[in-house]
């Protein structure tokens, strides 16, 4: 295919040289002068540059443009391989980026149920603690009342005991124990009443 465009390109310079080359030697004597060419010299010169360019269109041309395809074809492939892995690579750029917004998105999800989580486990302890304060409070407070109970029958007991040791001494005679403590008894519930109610 190169071989054919070489042979025309060829012949086009050989035409495009000066006439006198084509002319016979000059009529000077002596030899000629610096632009006087020999015709027999010049044709065969130019047989044996046609007989080498036919040999070289032969033998190397053919070889030469086989290892010029080749390598450009090679080079095109390479080219083309170098598209596929810079797109292939590109591909891989954008799945990489992806997963590193996906793994951000999963940290921060992560981040934000944790925060979820531990937020709900301090109300949960906040509750468990309100809770058990007022059980504690509530406990302390029964235990008051019982206290105040017990202390306010102990404090009876003894009324009555010193009411009756009193009313002993000033009435001068040992009255009926049982009987008397009923009456002050009856008659400190009804004080202990009549001072709730106004209360």
């Amino acid at each position: 295919m190169r071989a054919t465009r070489i042979l025309p390109a060829t012949l086009s310079i050989l035409a495009a040289l000066p006439g006198p080359l084509w002319a016979q030697g000059g009529g000077e004597e002596g030899g000629g002068g610096l632009f006087d060419i020999n015709a027999g010299l010049s044709v065969w010169t130019l047989l044996v540059f046609f007989a080498l360019l036919l040999l070289l269109s032969k033998y190397a041309w053919g070889p030469i443009l086989a290892a010029v395809e080749a390598r450009e074809k090679g080079i095109q492939s390479a080219l083309d391989e170098a598209a596929a892995r810079n797109e292939e690579a590109a591909g891989l750029l954008e799945q990489h980026r992806q997963q590193i917004a996906d793994a951000r998105r999963q940290a921060n999800e992560l981040i934000a149920e944790g925060k979820a989580a531990g937020e709900n486990v301090r109300r949960d302890i906040e509750e468990k603690a309100r809770a058990e304060g007022l059980a504690i409070v509530e406990r302390a407070r029964a235990e008051i009342v019982r206290e105040r109970d017990a202390a306010l029958e102990m404090l009876r007991k003894e009324s009555v005991e010193l009411a009756l040791a009193a009313a002993s001494q000033l009435m001068g005679e040992n009255l009926d124990q049982a009987k008397d403590r009923e009456l002050v008894e009856r008659y400190l519930a009804e004080l202990g009443d009549s001072s709730g109610a106004q209360a």
